[in-house]
């Protein structure tokens, strides 16, 4: 990604997930910027790739206008918060544990990866203005149906946004996605809020 626009420079966090089938953060970044054109297959067809992919183009949207607004800023802003979330993308592209689904069928065998689980926890970021998701943690067996598992999520919010209403509503947000696609009986959501970002005018051009 090219730094005069302001874009996460991800070469310097010398990010390599394990699980983007031979590409890199920084090889996904480009392909994005480049309107995934020409169509990569081996891209398209990597689950890995995907979470990350999408969590880019989330952070694309919002991050880069902060990144922008920190650009401008006296004295400038630390650009920690960008780190800390490009780490967490870099974790929900990792397959992790495997997390099994409750069948009635006792010859079925389905789940899905804890880097899918969290790549879902991510998502949950859309339905709330002003929100990025930064690491998640899934404390407890996920691997174990019916065990008790909390989860933890770290997010930066815009400032001016009502930070209880937004907490509330990515929890409840999450609770409804990890509810309706898993098994897992979640005991508890912590929602950390680590860092406030200013734009101006952001309001007029959310749209």
């Amino acid at each position: 990604m090219s730094d005069d626009q302001g874009a996460p420079e991800v070469r310097r966090l010398g990010l390599e997930p394990d699980d983007l089938d031979g590409h890199t953060l920084d090889e996904l970044a480009d392909y994005l910027e480049a309107g995934r054109v020409p169509r990569d297959p081996s891209i398209e067809g990597s689950p890995g790739c995907q979470l990350a992919l999408d969590a880019l183009a989330r952070l694309h949207g919002l991050g880069g206008q902060l990144i922008d607004a920190d650009a401008a800023a006296m004295p400038p802003v630390e650009d920690s918060w960008v780190d800390r979330i490009l780490s967490g993308i870099a974790l929900d592209a990792r397959a992790g544990r495997r997390v099994p689904l409750d069948e009635q069928d006792p010859t079925a065998d389905f789940g899905i990866t804890e880097g899918a689980l969290r790549g879902l926890i991510r998502s949950a970021e859309n339905a709330v203005p002003g929100v990025l998701v930064g690491r998640t943690a899934l404390e407890g067996e996920v691997t174990t149906i019916g065990m008790p598992v909390a989860i933890g999520i770290e997010v930066s919010m815009l400032y001016g946004e009502p930070i209880p209403e937004a907490v509330s509503q990515l929890r409840a947000e999450v609770a409804d996605r990890v509810r309706r696609h898993t098994d897992l009986r979640v005991t508890s959501i912590d929602v950390t809020v680590r860092d406030i970002q200013r734009i101006e005018n952001w309001t007029e051009g959310r749209s």
